[in-house]
Order: structure tokens, then sequence, then C-alpha cells
């Protein structure tokens, strides 16, 4: 294998954990994933609505997954590494030890992941409090955020893991760190998620108004001081330990890091789309829209000057695209939600024996399904005329930023068949598209100019998804060359820390690749036109009789 490759052929690795898994990719200069690898990582549910995990754990699988994508490949040929991962919060002692996140657990969980509600009530009340901090986040303290997990932390744990902890990081920067030694934080993380804001830094009057006064303590020693923008190389490379553990060689350049949504937004939204006949063809990245569809779905929405979108996040400066300023969406369920509704139906266990029986999965079996009981329909689209979902199961992240809001269906008979699980599927599926159209329309009201959709994630390999993605939102979608298109993002920045690419925007533009152009039908704009009417009403309904049980 290392004997074929060409003297001059050079590698950056991309790794990204999810909220399930760990996955590397070895990926060429011009953005081809020559190898991939995967592993599982662990998640505890101690209590309702606590999503625990384990950083050793994580780092493990780190290792474990980059020596498969490395293996027979010349190591000196290896010249970045990246790594993206989920917003969690991971908490370590003064010898950089793990420290536990629930009382009485052992240590080995200490993460407090991105998905975990516990603290909804301190970001209500920081909310409340209504500090200018918030003009950065859309206005509302999201529980997904790091400080109100912190409080909670201090509020619930004080005499153990808030005494303890002496290290509190993002999951991106627990990574690099664990890489290099260096405590220098991605701004990505801490712009988005802990409300730091360059240039001036952390805002310590916010800190002090929400009981967190401590963290002020050796210039904010225990969350970061030193920050960079994401793809910058860290210290002196991999240290000799990180490198024994990779299989890599020590001094090998890492880069500053991403939020996983971030690293999709950087593997797709700037492909040269050249000859493809978009309407972003010959305009700047101000006109695309990363969407990022996985457990949860990430918009991300970039432009020159600040923009400020009620109930969307930022606009963040230097969070994933030097110099420009972020917007960044997103739905709190998505890939998981429709897991949900499908695994809960009554004709699950059907559809999974039908699907096994065909070697498909289950939802490539779902979607040949429906274009057989279309035969009376102009459109798979129109079979849900009268089944309608509101899709925040888990709360409404954004335009709305409402944590309380919860699900709705509407239009349920009393038959449980394979027919009527696969329109619930394509509700849902609708339901998640016309939550996207809900986020563009804000960032459009307040100034965004969108005109395209870049999709990848898991849910971009399902075709439904993108159709409906398409018909839902009258834009067309792009979908990448390669499909892991955030493991492509991850190696972008190790490309740009070995210094073979002169910035992010570059080597966006050399690595990623246009794979395919999914249209939209506009044969079905009237009826998402009513079928968007319906999904607001949903909301307001939902808000009135919350209302009506207060009185």
């Amino acid at each position: 294998m290392a004997s074929a490759q060409s003297s001059t052929e050079r590698y950056y690795i991309g790794v990204d954990v999810g909220t399930g898994s760990v996955r590397a990719a070895l990926v060429t200069c011009d953005g081809q994933v020559k190898s991939m690898a995967e592993e599982p990582i662990r998640i505890w549910l101690p209590h309702q609505d606590h999503y625990v995990q384990s950083s050793s754990d994580i780092w493990a699988k780190c290792c474990s997954t980059v020596k498969k994508v490395t293996e027979g490949i010349d190591k000196t040929k290896v010249k970045g590494i990246g790594f993206d991962a989920t917003c969690s919060l991971v908490v370590l002692d003064q010898r950089f030890q793990p420290v536990a996140v629930e009382r009485g657990d052992s240590q080995e969980g200490n993460i407090v992941m991105w998905m975990d509600h516990r603290a909804a009530e301190q970001a209500a009340r920081i909310t409340a409090a209504g500090h200018r901090v918030l003009s950065g986040v859309g206005g509302v303290m999201s529980p997904e955020m790091q400080p109100p997990k912190l409080l909670w932390l201090k509020e619930n744990l004080k005499e153990s893991c808030w005494k303890e902890a002496a290290h509190f990081f993002d999951l991106p920067d627990f990574l690099s760190w664990k890489a290099t030694g260096s405590l220098t934080r991605s701004l990505c993380t801490l712009v988005c998620k802990w409300t730091y804001s360059p240039p001036e830094g952390w805002d310590d009057s916010f800190w002090t108004s929400i009981g967190l006064e401590d963290l002020l303590e050796n210039n904010y020693s225990k969350i970061g001081n030193l920050t960079c923008t994401p793809g910058t190389a860290l210290g002196g490379g991999l240290t000799p330990e990180a490198a024994a553990e990779l299989g890599l060689l020590p001094g090998t350049a890492v880069a500053a890091s991403l939020i996983d949504a971030h690293a999709g937004g950087l593997g797709v939204v700037g492909a040269d789309v050249n000859g493809f006949q978009l309407p972003c063809e010959h305009q700047p990245l101000t006109s695309r829209l990363a969407l990022i569809c996985g457990t949860s779905s990430c918009h991300m929405a970039i432009s020159q000057d600040p923009i400020f979108v009620p109930g969307v996040w930022g606009p963040y400066n230097s969070a994933m695209v030097p110099d420009l300023w972020l917007n960044e969406g997103g739905q709190s369920a998505t890939g998981r939600l429709i897991d949900y509704m499908v695994k809960g139906h009554a004709a699950y266990p059907e559809l999974k024996e039908k699907a096994e029986s065909c070697q498909d999965s289950v939802y490539s079996y779902l979607n040949k399904h429906l274009e057989t009981m279309t035969k009376k329909q102009a459109s798979v689209d129109q079979l849900t005329s009268s089944l309608h979902v509101w899709p925040d199961f888990h709360g409404n992240r954004s335009p709305l930023a409402d944590p309380t809001l919860k699900g709705m269906v509407v239009g349920l008979s009393l038959s449980q068949s394979l027919d009527d699980l696969a329109v619930l599927y394509l509700a849902t599926v609708q339901a998640v598209a016309l939550g996207t159209r809900h986020i563009l329309e804000a960032m459009r009201e307040a100034g965004h100019c969108l005109t395209t959709l870049f999709l990848c994630g898991g849910l971009s390999k399902n075709a439904l998804f993108v159709q409906v993605h398409a018909n839902a939102t009258g834009l067309p979608v792009v979908l990448p060359a390669e499909k892991e298109a955030v493991l492509v993002g991850a190696a972008i920045l190790g490309a740009c820390a070995s210094l073979d690419y002169k910035s992010i925007t570059e080597a966006m533009g050399k690595m990623a690749k246009v794979g395919r152009v999914v249209k939209p039908d506009l044969g079905q704009e009237n009826f998402y036109r009513r079928k968007f009417s319906v999904f607001l009403r949903l909301f307001a309904q939902q808000r009135e009789c919350a209302e009506l049980m207060r009185e």
C-alpha cells in the first residue's frame, strides 16, 4: 500500500465526534476520502433530560479510528489533523482527570452532553435577567449552551463536581488539548456556546450577574483565556504521548477545532458551483445556507456584517469562516425525532421484517412503500393532506427559541397499518422541512439573502428527506461529492494547520466538491404554502392551549 503511493501525496485526517459515535477519515488534498472508520461511544441516561458521556471513552475511540484509517500509510505523508465534536461540556480536575457530573457516579461520566436539558430552569433565569450578551444568542439562553449547565453544576453539585473542577472544556477544545497540550480554545466554541465576544473577550458582569463570579479567578483559567480562529495550528503539533496513542508522528500539525455542525458547513458551503446553473453561482458565500442534518439539525448562514435574527443564535464573529459573521439556526431533534416516530409505531415490527427480507434499510423501504401509495395522488407529498406534525418534541431551538414547546400530531385515526406508519413518517419529514422554511424566513426577514441549500450529514443520504426540503422551501439543494462532508470539513482544518493552504476559504474551494443538485418540484409550491400555514397554526394553537390551562 505505502509503496504504491506517489511521493507527492499529502493527507489530512478529520475526526468527527458525533452524538453516538466517533468517525475518522483520511482525506486527500483535493478532498477525497480515502478511508473511513467508525466506533460507537457510550451514553448514560441517569435521569430524565440528563445525558452523560465519558471523555476517556471518546478519546480512546478517536485513537482507534485514526489508527484504522492510517493503517499501511506512510505517516510522513499525514500533514495535519482536525477535530470536530458536539458542543458538550467536559469537566476535569487540577490534574486533568475526569470529574463526575452526576451525584455519586464514578468519575468516568464527566461530560454533560449537548442534548442534556437538565439546566432548563437555569437557562430560563438567565434569559429573564436580560443581560446584554443575550443579543448574541437570539435573545434567549438555550439549555444546550454552557452557562446554564455550569450554573446547574454549581447549584446542584457544589461540594463535589464544582469544588473539584479546575477545567471546563467544550468537547472540541478538549480533543485539541488532548492532542497538543495547548489550552488555547477555538473561537467557534467560545463564541457560539459560552458568550465570548472577540475582540472584547469575556464579560465580567455577565458571569457575576448569574452567580458564576468564581469563574473570573486567575483570568478565567477554568474556561479559557487564550483563543484563536478555527484551523489555526496549535502548540507544537501532536505531543509524543498523543502521537503514540493515535499512531501518528510527533509534531504533526493539529488545528483549532470546530463544533461538528460547523465542520459540516466547511465541508459543503465553499464548493465551486460553476456550471451547475444554481442561483448562488457568481454570488458570494453569503447566498448559501449550509444545513447539517443528523440527530439534530443546524442551519448555518454567513454574512459580511453582523445580522441579528430574533430567536436565532449569533451573529458570531469568525466562528466558522474567519472574518465572516455566522448565524446558526437549528432544530433540537430531527433524525432522532424521525427514529422516535417510526420505531414507536405499532407497525414497526412489520416494517422491520419486510425491510430485512428485502435486504433494505427501514427508511429506504418506507420511501419505496410511499411511492406505491401514490396511485391516486398527484405526488408522494400530498399523501399528508390530512395529517400534520409539529416537530418540537424536544423544544424549539429556533426561530421561536422556546425549549418548553412539545410535539403535536393532528389527523390520527384508529388504524395502525404499515400505510399509516409510512404517512406518519412522511408527515414528520415534512414537518422538519417546514421547520427549515420557518428558520429561512426569519433569516431573510432580518437581512440574509439565501438562494441555495447545501446539505450534509446522515439525513442528507435519505432521498425523500432531501427532495422534501427542496419542495418545502422552493430552493435547490446541493449535495456534496463526498457523503462524509463533516469529515472533509474537519480535514480542511488539518490542511490549514499544516499551512498547505493559506486560508479556510482557499481550502474549502479546493477540498469541498459538488456531487448532485436536487431541484424543487414547483408543482408542489401551492401544497407547501398551505401546509406551512397549517404548520404555523399548530404552534399558535399549542400556545393558546397552554395559556388556557394557566387560567
